[in-house]
């Protein structure tokens, strides 16, 4: 379950990055709400997590997938670019976590 939760704390961060997005300086109270709780939400799994997997690992997997995820609906959703050399330092940052999780012991 621990990397279960991780996931779900990678995928939170994303949600509440994007979240930022619509909060405009935290001046609309609906997405600012909203985006509070998936922050919340989010240390709430990574610290589940933090339970059984090393502090190092965990945390650069959840920054990980939280960057990649928000670089991937910053080029969906706000057409943000999607040139070659950031998709491929994306493709770095991803192989990055794959080999985190192999390497991990847990």
């Amino acid at each position: 379950m621990k990397w279960v939760f991780l996931v779900i704390a990678g995928l939170l961060e994303v949600a509440w990055a994007i979240g930022l997005k619509y909060t405009h300086g935290f001046t609309k109270l609906g997405p600012s709400i909203l985006t509070v709780m998936g922050m919340i939400a989010s240390f709430y799994f990574l610290s589940l997590a933090l339970r059984s997997l090393p502090l190092g690992t965990a945390y650069a997997i959840w920054t990980g997938i939280g960057a990649v995820g928000t670089v991937i609906l910053g080029i969906v959703l706000f057409r943000e670019p999607a040139d070659l050399i950031r998709l491929i330092c994306i493709g770095f940052i991803l192989i990055g976590i794959i080999g985190l999780k192999i390497s991990s012991a847990h």
